[in-house]
Protein backbone atom coordinates (compact mmCIF):
# COMPACT_ATOMS: atom_id res chain seq x y z
CA UNK A 1 0.00 0.00 0.00
CA UNK A 2 2.51 2.20 1.22
CA UNK A 3 4.03 1.96 -2.58
CA UNK A 4 1.31 2.30 -4.40
CA UNK A 5 0.51 5.64 -2.77
CA UNK A 6 4.05 7.17 -3.02
CA UNK A 7 3.46 6.01 -6.96
CA UNK A 8 0.09 8.03 -6.85
CA UNK A 9 2.15 10.85 -5.34
CA UNK A 10 5.10 11.12 -7.60
CA UNK A 11 2.45 10.54 -10.75
CA UNK A 12 0.86 13.65 -9.60
CA UNK A 13 3.74 15.87 -8.37
CA UNK A 14 4.63 15.87 -12.02
CA UNK A 15 1.36 16.23 -13.66
CA UNK A 16 0.97 19.24 -11.79
CA UNK A 17 3.72 21.07 -12.15
CA UNK A 18 2.99 20.36 -15.74
CA UNK A 19 -0.41 21.76 -15.44
CA UNK A 20 -0.06 25.50 -15.44
CA UNK A 21 2.31 25.30 -19.08
CA UNK A 22 -0.57 22.90 -20.44
CA UNK A 23 -3.15 25.25 -19.29
CA UNK A 24 -1.08 28.26 -21.05
CA UNK A 25 -1.31 25.73 -24.25
CA UNK A 26 -5.10 25.64 -24.64
CA UNK A 27 -6.80 27.66 -27.06
CA UNK A 28 -9.31 30.27 -25.20
CA UNK A 29 -12.73 28.82 -26.86
CA UNK A 30 -12.65 24.63 -26.58
CA UNK A 31 -13.42 23.21 -29.81
CA UNK A 32 -14.14 19.59 -30.17
CA UNK A 33 -10.60 18.73 -30.22
CA UNK A 34 -9.34 21.57 -27.95
CA UNK A 35 -8.52 19.90 -23.98
CA UNK A 36 -10.51 21.31 -21.22
CA UNK A 37 -9.08 19.53 -18.34
CA UNK A 38 -6.87 16.73 -16.95
CA UNK A 39 -7.79 13.81 -14.25
CA UNK A 40 -5.41 14.13 -11.21
CA UNK A 41 -6.64 10.60 -9.60
CA UNK A 42 -8.42 7.57 -10.47
CA UNK A 43 -9.40 4.96 -7.41
CA UNK A 44 -11.03 1.81 -8.50
CA UNK A 45 -12.48 1.69 -12.27
CA UNK A 46 -12.93 4.76 -14.40
CA UNK A 47 -13.62 4.75 -18.15
CA UNK A 48 -13.39 7.74 -20.84
CA UNK A 49 -16.08 7.55 -23.65
CA UNK A 50 -14.78 9.92 -26.35
CA UNK A 51 -16.29 9.42 -29.25
CA UNK A 52 -16.79 5.47 -30.53
CA UNK A 53 -14.01 5.10 -28.31
CA UNK A 54 -13.97 3.70 -24.63
CA UNK A 55 -10.67 3.36 -22.66
CA UNK A 56 -9.40 3.28 -18.78
CA UNK A 57 -8.91 6.36 -16.99
CA UNK A 58 -5.39 6.97 -15.88
CA UNK A 59 -4.19 10.06 -13.71
CA UNK A 60 -3.20 12.57 -17.06
CA UNK A 61 -5.97 11.39 -18.90
CA UNK A 62 -6.97 14.57 -20.76
CA UNK A 63 -10.75 15.91 -21.39
CA UNK A 64 -12.26 17.54 -23.97
CA UNK A 65 -15.59 18.67 -25.00
CA UNK A 66 -18.16 16.17 -25.36
CA UNK A 67 -16.25 13.56 -23.60
CA UNK A 68 -18.33 11.33 -20.96
CA UNK A 69 -16.23 10.26 -17.29
CA UNK A 70 -18.09 6.83 -16.35
CA UNK A 71 -17.05 5.22 -12.89
CA UNK A 72 -18.08 1.77 -11.91
CA UNK A 73 -19.20 0.55 -8.31
CA UNK A 74 -15.51 1.18 -6.63
CA UNK A 75 -14.42 4.17 -9.20
CA UNK A 76 -13.72 8.08 -8.55
CA UNK A 77 -12.21 10.37 -10.68
CA UNK A 78 -11.06 13.73 -10.07
CA UNK A 79 -10.76 16.34 -12.88
CA UNK A 80 -8.98 19.76 -12.42
CA UNK A 81 -10.02 22.11 -15.50
CA UNK A 82 -8.81 24.80 -17.70
CA UNK A 83 -10.10 27.33 -15.31
CA UNK A 84 -9.24 25.57 -11.93
CA UNK A 85 -13.06 24.07 -11.34
CA UNK A 86 -12.56 21.03 -9.41
CA UNK A 87 -14.62 17.99 -10.13
CA UNK A 88 -15.10 14.91 -8.69
CA UNK A 89 -17.13 12.09 -10.41
CA UNK A 90 -18.36 9.58 -7.50
CA UNK A 91 -18.78 5.45 -7.98
CA UNK A 92 -21.80 4.57 -10.19
CA UNK A 93 -21.72 7.53 -12.27
CA UNK A 94 -21.58 9.41 -15.65
CA UNK A 95 -20.42 13.21 -16.49
CA UNK A 96 -20.58 14.68 -19.26
CA UNK A 97 -18.59 17.55 -20.49
CA UNK A 98 -21.16 19.28 -23.15
CA UNK A 99 -19.36 22.82 -23.38
CA UNK A 100 -15.99 24.69 -21.85
CA UNK A 101 -15.32 27.99 -23.18
CA UNK A 102 -13.03 29.89 -20.75
CA UNK A 103 -11.16 33.00 -22.33
CA UNK A 104 -8.54 33.80 -19.40
CA UNK A 105 -8.25 37.01 -20.71
CA UNK A 106 -11.70 37.94 -20.85
CA UNK A 107 -13.32 35.05 -17.86
CA UNK A 108 -17.07 37.00 -18.06
CA UNK A 109 -17.34 35.52 -21.05
CA UNK A 110 -16.74 31.81 -20.30
CA UNK A 111 -19.55 29.41 -21.04
CA UNK A 112 -19.77 26.18 -19.33
CA UNK A 113 -22.12 23.21 -19.64
CA UNK A 114 -22.16 19.59 -17.93
CA UNK A 115 -24.41 17.26 -17.89
CA UNK A 116 -24.51 14.71 -15.18
CA UNK A 117 -26.75 11.81 -16.54
CA UNK A 118 -26.52 9.31 -13.38
CA UNK A 119 -24.87 9.49 -10.09
CA UNK A 120 -22.93 11.62 -8.14
CA UNK A 121 -20.45 14.20 -8.64
CA UNK A 122 -19.26 17.32 -6.54
CA UNK A 123 -18.27 20.24 -8.21
CA UNK A 124 -15.99 22.98 -7.00
CA UNK A 125 -16.38 26.30 -9.08
CA UNK A 126 -13.43 28.00 -11.51
CA UNK A 127 -12.85 31.21 -12.74
CA UNK A 128 -15.12 30.89 -15.32
CA UNK A 129 -18.25 29.99 -12.86
CA UNK A 130 -16.80 33.06 -11.44
CA UNK A 131 -17.08 35.38 -13.73
CA UNK A 132 -19.79 33.72 -15.65
CA UNK A 133 -22.57 32.50 -13.34
CA UNK A 134 -25.05 33.10 -15.75
CA UNK A 135 -23.25 30.94 -18.52
CA UNK A 136 -22.45 27.76 -16.25
CA UNK A 137 -24.78 25.25 -16.29
CA UNK A 138 -25.17 21.73 -14.48
CA UNK A 139 -27.99 19.31 -16.31
CA UNK A 140 -29.15 16.44 -14.41
CA UNK A 141 -32.22 14.02 -15.77
CA UNK A 142 -34.86 16.17 -14.64
CA UNK A 143 -33.50 19.43 -13.63
CA UNK A 144 -31.18 22.52 -13.74
CA UNK A 145 -28.33 24.12 -11.66
CA UNK A 146 -27.00 27.09 -11.84
CA UNK A 147 -24.42 28.70 -9.07
CA UNK A 148 -23.59 31.54 -7.35
CA UNK A 149 -19.85 30.74 -7.07
CA UNK A 150 -19.65 27.50 -5.39
CA UNK A 151 -18.71 24.33 -3.97
CA UNK A 152 -21.82 21.84 -4.11
CA UNK A 153 -22.70 17.78 -4.61
CA UNK A 154 -25.20 16.57 -6.85
CA UNK A 155 -27.25 13.39 -6.64
CA UNK A 156 -29.32 12.77 -9.64
CA UNK A 157 -31.47 9.54 -11.26
CA UNK A 158 -33.57 9.14 -14.20
CA UNK A 159 -36.37 10.33 -11.80
CA UNK A 160 -34.91 12.32 -8.75
CA UNK A 161 -31.85 15.30 -8.20
CA UNK A 162 -30.91 16.16 -4.91
CA UNK A 163 -27.73 18.55 -4.13
CA UNK A 164 -27.01 20.15 -1.39
CA UNK A 165 -23.94 23.08 -0.59
CA UNK A 166 -21.08 23.12 1.16
CA UNK A 167 -20.02 27.21 0.25
CA UNK A 168 -21.38 29.32 -1.83
CA UNK A 169 -24.79 29.00 -3.44
CA UNK A 170 -27.00 27.47 -6.29
CA UNK A 171 -30.22 27.51 -7.74
CA UNK A 172 -32.44 24.89 -8.99
CA UNK A 173 -34.98 24.28 -11.59
CA UNK A 174 -37.04 21.67 -12.93
CA UNK A 175 -36.78 21.37 -17.21
CA UNK A 176 -40.29 23.38 -18.48
CA UNK A 177 -40.80 25.00 -21.34
CA UNK A 178 -39.31 28.30 -19.72
CA UNK A 179 -36.50 26.12 -18.37
CA UNK A 180 -34.71 24.31 -21.63
CA UNK A 181 -31.75 21.99 -21.18
CA UNK A 182 -30.15 23.58 -24.08
CA UNK A 183 -30.18 26.96 -22.04
CA UNK A 184 -26.98 28.24 -19.95
CA UNK A 185 -27.66 29.96 -16.87
CA UNK A 186 -29.63 29.41 -13.55
CA UNK A 187 -33.24 29.55 -15.07
CA UNK A 188 -36.00 31.70 -13.33
CA UNK A 189 -39.13 29.63 -13.89
CA UNK A 190 -40.12 27.51 -10.81
CA UNK A 191 -36.70 27.48 -9.42
CA UNK A 192 -35.13 27.84 -5.94
CA UNK A 193 -31.81 28.98 -4.40
CA UNK A 194 -29.85 26.94 -1.63
CA UNK A 195 -26.98 28.64 0.23
CA UNK A 196 -24.03 27.42 2.45
CA UNK A 197 -25.10 25.72 6.02
CA UNK A 198 -28.24 24.90 5.24
CA UNK A 199 -29.54 21.64 7.26
CA UNK A 200 -31.30 20.78 4.45
CA UNK A 201 -31.16 19.68 0.51
CA UNK A 202 -33.56 20.92 -2.62
CA UNK A 203 -35.05 17.72 -4.22
CA UNK A 204 -36.79 17.74 -7.61
CA UNK A 205 -38.85 14.26 -8.84
CA UNK A 206 -39.58 13.92 -11.90
CA UNK A 207 -43.42 14.10 -11.38
CA UNK A 208 -43.06 17.28 -9.14
CA UNK A 209 -43.74 20.46 -10.55
CA UNK A 210 -41.70 22.51 -7.80
CA UNK A 211 -38.65 21.82 -5.95
CA UNK A 212 -39.03 20.19 -2.60
CA UNK A 213 -37.25 20.44 0.84
CA UNK A 214 -35.80 17.54 2.14
CA UNK A 215 -33.80 16.83 5.39
CA UNK A 216 -29.61 16.78 4.73
CA UNK A 217 -27.75 13.17 4.70
CA UNK A 218 -24.88 11.86 3.69
CA UNK A 219 -24.05 10.79 0.88
CA UNK A 220 -19.96 10.12 0.94
CA UNK A 221 -20.64 6.45 1.57
CA UNK A 222 -17.50 4.16 2.50
CA UNK A 223 -13.92 5.39 2.08
CA UNK A 224 -10.80 3.40 0.90
CA UNK A 225 -7.96 3.44 2.64
CA UNK A 226 -6.51 5.73 -0.15
CA UNK A 227 -9.07 8.56 -0.13
CA UNK A 228 -8.81 8.65 3.60
CA UNK A 229 -5.29 9.22 3.25
CA UNK A 230 -5.32 11.35 0.57
CA UNK A 231 -7.65 13.84 2.07
CA UNK A 232 -5.28 13.52 5.24
CA UNK A 233 -2.34 14.79 3.88
CA UNK A 234 -4.81 17.98 2.10
CA UNK A 235 -6.24 19.62 5.25
CA UNK A 236 -3.50 22.48 5.15
CA UNK A 237 -3.86 23.09 1.55
CA UNK A 238 -5.34 26.06 -0.29
CA UNK A 239 -9.19 26.13 -0.09
CA UNK A 240 -9.79 23.35 -2.72
CA UNK A 241 -10.16 20.44 0.46
CA UNK A 242 -13.32 22.09 1.32
CA UNK A 243 -14.17 19.15 3.26
CA UNK A 244 -11.74 18.36 5.80
CA UNK A 245 -13.46 17.92 9.37
CA UNK A 246 -17.10 17.71 7.63
CA UNK A 247 -19.64 15.03 7.61
CA UNK A 248 -20.50 15.02 3.67
CA UNK A 249 -17.41 14.27 1.49
CA UNK A 250 -14.03 13.37 2.56
CA UNK A 251 -12.05 13.89 -0.68
CA UNK A 252 -9.45 15.20 -2.27
CA UNK A 253 -9.50 17.08 -5.60
CA UNK A 254 -6.01 18.47 -4.90
CA UNK A 255 -2.35 16.95 -5.10
CA UNK A 256 0.24 18.80 -3.46
CA UNK A 257 1.56 16.57 -0.76
CA UNK A 258 0.40 13.30 -1.59
CA UNK A 259 3.96 12.38 -1.95
CA UNK A 260 4.12 12.53 1.73
CA UNK A 261 1.50 9.98 2.63
CA UNK A 262 3.73 7.06 2.42
CA UNK A 263 5.93 7.96 5.16
CA UNK A 264 2.74 9.92 7.26
CA UNK A 265 -0.37 7.96 6.86
CA UNK A 266 0.90 5.12 9.34
CA UNK A 267 1.29 7.43 12.32
CA UNK A 268 -1.75 9.71 11.25
CA UNK A 269 -5.12 9.49 13.51
CA UNK A 270 -8.24 8.59 12.02
CA UNK A 271 -10.53 10.67 10.41
CA UNK A 272 -12.74 11.96 12.42
CA UNK A 273 -16.27 12.43 10.91
CA UNK A 274 -18.79 15.01 12.37
CA UNK A 275 -21.54 14.95 13.70
CA UNK A 276 -24.77 14.78 11.24
CA UNK A 277 -26.94 18.35 12.02
CA UNK A 278 -30.23 17.50 13.29
CA UNK A 279 -33.21 16.53 11.16
CA UNK A 280 -36.00 18.51 11.32
CA UNK A 281 -38.85 17.19 11.66
CA UNK A 282 -41.72 17.88 8.70
CA UNK A 283 -45.17 17.52 9.82
CA UNK A 284 -46.22 18.13 6.21
CA UNK A 285 -46.91 14.54 4.79
CA UNK A 286 -44.53 13.47 2.09
CA UNK A 287 -47.45 12.58 -0.52
CA UNK A 288 -50.83 13.70 -0.90
CA UNK A 289 -53.42 11.93 2.29
CA UNK A 290 -55.91 9.38 1.03
CA UNK A 291 -59.32 10.61 1.15
CA UNK A 292 -60.85 7.95 2.93
CA UNK A 293 -58.20 9.10 5.80
CA UNK A 294 -59.26 12.86 5.58
CA UNK A 295 -62.87 12.09 5.63
CA UNK A 296 -62.80 10.12 8.41
CA UNK A 297 -61.51 13.24 11.07
CA UNK A 298 -64.08 15.48 12.38
CA UNK A 299 -62.72 18.32 10.66
CA UNK A 300 -61.58 18.26 7.18
CA UNK A 301 -60.27 20.92 5.22
CA UNK A 302 -61.93 21.77 1.38
CA UNK A 303 -60.29 24.26 -1.68
CA UNK A 304 -62.74 25.11 -3.95
CA UNK A 305 -60.34 26.69 -6.65
CA UNK A 306 -56.94 25.93 -8.17
CA UNK A 307 -55.31 27.88 -5.04
CA UNK A 308 -52.36 29.19 -7.20
CA UNK A 309 -51.53 26.57 -9.60
CA UNK A 310 -49.70 24.62 -6.13
CA UNK A 311 -51.59 21.52 -7.72
CA UNK A 312 -49.60 18.23 -6.53
CA UNK A 313 -48.44 19.77 -3.43
CA UNK A 314 -51.61 19.84 -1.82
CA UNK A 315 -50.97 17.38 0.91
CA UNK A 316 -53.92 17.60 3.70
CA UNK A 317 -56.91 19.24 1.46
CA UNK A 318 -59.80 17.57 -0.64
CA UNK A 319 -61.69 18.88 -3.64
CA UNK A 320 -64.88 20.93 -2.15
CA UNK A 321 -67.84 18.89 -3.02
CA UNK A 322 -65.84 15.60 -1.23
CA UNK A 323 -64.77 17.35 1.95
CA UNK A 324 -68.46 18.95 2.47
CA UNK A 325 -70.32 15.59 2.31
CA UNK A 326 -72.35 17.29 4.66
CA UNK A 327 -70.83 19.00 7.21
CA UNK A 328 -70.76 22.48 7.99
CA UNK A 329 -69.15 25.23 6.97
CA UNK A 330 -66.86 26.67 9.37
CA UNK A 331 -63.75 29.03 8.78
CA UNK A 332 -62.26 29.61 5.43
CA UNK A 333 -59.25 31.87 3.64
CA UNK A 334 -57.17 31.27 0.48
CA UNK A 335 -59.15 29.00 -1.11
CA UNK A 336 -59.99 26.92 1.46
CA UNK A 337 -63.07 25.80 3.74
CA UNK A 338 -62.94 23.89 7.11
CA UNK A 339 -65.90 21.53 7.11
CA UNK A 340 -67.17 20.41 10.21
CA UNK A 341 -69.51 17.38 11.35
CA UNK A 342 -71.67 18.94 14.16
CA UNK A 343 -73.50 16.26 14.15
CA UNK A 344 -77.02 18.82 15.06
CA UNK A 345 -75.24 20.56 17.71
CA UNK A 346 -74.00 24.23 17.14
CA UNK A 347 -72.05 24.52 20.90
CA UNK A 348 -68.68 23.11 22.27
CA UNK A 349 -69.31 20.66 25.07
CA UNK A 350 -69.63 23.24 28.01
CA UNK A 351 -67.29 21.15 30.48
CA UNK A 352 -63.72 21.42 28.46
CA UNK A 353 -61.61 23.85 30.43
CA UNK A 354 -57.72 24.58 28.52
CA UNK A 355 -56.90 22.15 25.53
CA UNK A 356 -53.41 21.56 24.34
CA UNK A 357 -53.38 20.52 21.27
CA UNK A 358 -50.69 18.41 19.48
CA UNK A 359 -49.95 19.12 15.23
CA UNK A 360 -51.19 16.41 13.61
CA UNK A 361 -50.24 17.63 9.77
CA UNK A 362 -50.03 20.71 7.58
CA UNK A 363 -49.62 22.15 4.23
CA UNK A 364 -47.48 25.52 4.22
CA UNK A 365 -46.49 27.79 0.69
CA UNK A 366 -43.98 30.58 -0.18
CA UNK A 367 -45.31 32.86 -2.59
CA UNK A 368 -43.36 35.65 -4.46
CA UNK A 369 -42.67 36.76 -7.55
CA UNK A 370 -40.82 34.07 -8.66
CA UNK A 371 -43.63 31.70 -7.54
CA UNK A 372 -44.93 29.36 -5.13
CA UNK A 373 -42.96 27.00 -3.12
CA UNK A 374 -44.24 24.09 -0.53
CA UNK A 375 -42.68 25.27 2.62
CA UNK A 376 -41.74 22.34 5.79
CA UNK A 377 -44.10 23.10 9.17
CA UNK A 378 -41.34 22.21 11.18
CA UNK A 379 -42.75 22.69 15.00
CA UNK A 380 -46.17 23.59 16.42
CA UNK A 381 -48.35 24.41 19.31
CA UNK A 382 -51.82 25.40 20.27
CA UNK A 383 -53.41 26.04 23.01
CA UNK A 384 -57.34 27.15 23.50
CA UNK A 385 -58.80 28.34 26.77
CA UNK A 386 -62.65 27.55 26.87
CA UNK A 387 -63.22 29.37 30.25
CA UNK A 388 -60.82 32.36 29.35
CA UNK A 389 -62.01 32.20 25.75
CA UNK A 390 -58.71 32.48 24.07
CA UNK A 391 -56.33 30.90 22.01
CA UNK A 392 -52.23 30.93 21.58
CA UNK A 393 -50.65 29.30 19.21
CA UNK A 394 -47.18 29.37 17.21
CA UNK A 395 -45.60 27.56 13.97
CA UNK A 396 -42.14 27.44 12.71
CA UNK A 397 -42.07 27.23 8.95
CA UNK A 398 -38.62 27.13 6.65
CA UNK A 399 -38.13 26.87 3.07
CA UNK A 400 -34.97 27.36 0.81
CA UNK A 401 -36.20 30.26 -0.28
CA UNK A 402 -37.90 32.39 2.57
CA UNK A 403 -35.52 30.47 5.27
CA UNK A 404 -37.27 30.36 8.74
CA UNK A 405 -40.16 32.07 9.49
CA UNK A 406 -41.91 31.86 13.06
CA UNK A 407 -45.76 32.76 13.25
CA UNK A 408 -47.22 33.34 16.37
CA UNK A 409 -51.18 34.57 17.33
CA UNK A 410 -53.17 34.87 20.45
CA UNK A 411 -56.60 35.82 19.99
CA UNK A 412 -60.23 35.21 20.76
CA UNK A 413 -62.24 32.05 20.86
CA UNK A 414 -66.22 31.83 21.15
CA UNK A 415 -68.42 28.81 22.12
CA UNK A 416 -69.33 28.13 19.26
CA UNK A 417 -66.07 26.59 18.51
CA UNK A 418 -64.61 29.22 16.43
CA UNK A 419 -61.05 31.07 17.24
CA UNK A 420 -59.64 34.18 15.30
CA UNK A 421 -56.68 36.54 15.14
CA UNK A 422 -56.12 39.38 12.68
CA UNK A 423 -53.16 42.06 12.81
CA UNK A 424 -51.75 44.16 10.11
CA UNK A 425 -49.56 41.59 8.84
CA UNK A 426 -50.81 38.24 9.76
CA UNK A 427 -54.66 36.56 10.16
CA UNK A 428 -55.69 33.11 11.83
CA UNK A 429 -59.02 31.65 11.55
CA UNK A 430 -59.69 28.22 13.14
CA UNK A 431 -62.40 26.20 14.90
CA UNK A 432 -62.57 23.06 17.04
CA UNK A 433 -64.49 19.82 16.87
CA UNK A 434 -67.61 20.12 18.84
CA UNK A 435 -66.16 17.34 21.32
CA UNK A 436 -62.86 19.27 21.97
CA UNK A 437 -60.94 16.86 20.43
CA UNK A 438 -59.67 18.44 16.75
CA UNK A 439 -58.85 21.74 15.94
CA UNK A 440 -57.74 23.24 12.40
CA UNK A 441 -56.89 26.80 11.21
CA UNK A 442 -56.00 28.76 7.74
CA UNK A 443 -52.74 31.22 8.86
CA UNK A 444 -51.45 33.80 6.55
CA UNK A 445 -48.27 36.20 7.00
CA UNK A 446 -47.09 38.62 5.00
CA UNK A 447 -43.20 39.09 4.77
CA UNK A 448 -42.89 42.58 3.17
CA UNK A 449 -42.96 43.58 -0.49
CA UNK A 450 -45.26 40.67 -2.54
CA UNK A 451 -44.08 37.53 -0.48
CA UNK A 452 -46.14 35.76 2.09
CA UNK A 453 -46.59 32.72 3.64
CA UNK A 454 -50.07 30.39 3.74
CA UNK A 455 -51.13 27.55 5.09
CA UNK A 456 -53.40 25.03 6.73
CA UNK A 457 -53.30 22.62 10.27
CA UNK A 458 -54.98 19.95 11.29
CA UNK A 459 -54.42 19.08 15.07
CA UNK A 460 -55.54 16.60 17.67
CA UNK A 461 -55.80 16.59 21.50
CA UNK A 462 -53.85 14.30 23.22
Amino acid sequence: MKTRLATIGKRFAMRFALLPLLLTMMSAHAGADAIVGEVGLVLGKAYLESGDKRTPIRAGTTIKVSDRVITESNGHVHIRFIDDALVSVRPDSSLEIQRYDFDKASPEDSSIKLNLLEGVTRAISGDGAHAARDRFRLNTPVAAIGVRGTDFVVSASGQSVRALVKEGAIVMAPFSMDCLASSFGPCAANAVELSQDSLQMVQVDGGTPLPRLVPATDERGVLTTEEVAVANTEADTRAEDKTAGTELYLESVTSRRVAEVASNVASRPPVIVAPKPPVLVDFTPSSAQASSSLVANNLVWGRWRGNDGQGSQERISLAYNIANGGRDVTVGGGGYVLFRDSKGSTLVKPDLTVVSFALSSAQAFYHSASGVMAMQVNSGSLSVDFNAKSFTTQLGLSSLASGRVDLSASGKYDDGGFFYSNTDMQSVKGAVSLDGKEAGYFFEKALGGDAKVDGITLWGAP
